[in-house]
């Protein structure tokens, strides 16, 4: 079923508009007057090349890197919860951390050597099973392959329910089996009216699963339905020029 297929029963999450939001590291312009709104509820994908500006643009989401222009999010009412799933875990492999631990560290504010809360610990064995990893609880988080991994960050960022979910790459070291996983938890926030950001690579998922797309290089070079998005035209534009390079011809030329 294509993304137009699916209606939101409601619409929870926020409306992200982004309005000529900037960021310059040094002499480096990293984004350069970027501006686009994503709908409330809606799956909106992020795509372009690697140092395009992408992640840097999360970034300032979630206000860990500062900016020129305006970003706001509009709420249908209070303030709802937002949701982060980072694109990779860096952690000491040898830890004696099970997945267990690592979510009552990510989702409680007790120790986690204190184990899971009982205020928790429905909500960690619900999102555990929905991404498939409830029989491996008590694996240690360094046995277990990059596939799973993943969809343990992606449990942990179901709780608490988000109203607004970024997503950066989640599908990058998922197997086929945490791919379907990863498709059934979209079409669920979908139908929950959560709003989704999504940084992705693979261009076959996010023409078949994204409500509009926005092409990232380091400017936004198009904002569309998957359909008119992702033409060999416009993905030729928005990957055949390195954003750093064109910086520096342009900065030669100054």
């Amino acid at each position: 079923m294509t993304a137009a297929a699916h209606l939101a029963v409601r619409s929870d999450g926020p409306t992200l508009e982004f309005a000529n939001v900037g960021l310059t590291l040094g002499r480096t312009t990293i984004l350069d007057n970027v501006s686009f709104t994503v709908q409330p509820g809606s799956v909106h994908a992020l795509v372009g090349p690697n140092g395009g500006g992408k992640s840097s643009l999360i970034k300032t989401l979630l206000g860990q890197m500062p900016h020129q222009g305006q970003l706001s999010l509009h709420w249908p009412g209070a303030p709802g919860t937002i949701g982060y799933v980072p694109q990779a875990l860096e952690f000491d492999r040898g830890l004696p951390m099970t997945v267990d631990d690592f979510m009552a560290a990510m989702c409680q504010r007790r120790p986690a050597f204190l184990g899971l809360s009982r205020h928790y610990a429905a909500a960690i064995g619900e999102a555990l099973e929905r991404v498939g990893m409830q029989d491996k609880r008590k694996r240690r988080m360094g046995a277990l392959s990059g596939g799973e991994r993943q969809r343990v960050l992606l449990a942990q960022g179901l709780i608490p329910a988000p109203h607004l979910l970024v997503l950066d790459e989640p599908m990058s070291a998922l197997d086929e089996a945490g791919i379907q996983v990863f498709e059934r938890l979209l079409g669920d926030w979908r139908l929950s009216g959560i709003t989704v950001l999504w940084i992705e690579h693979d261009l076959e998922a996010v023409g078949r699963l994204a409500d509009r797309v926005t092409g990232l290089n380091r400017r936004v070079l198009f904002d569309a339905k998957p359909r008119e998005a992702l033409t060999p035209e416009r993905l030729l534009s928005l990957f055949s020029t390195h954003p750093r390079a064109e910086h520096a011809a342009s900065g030669s030329l100054a």
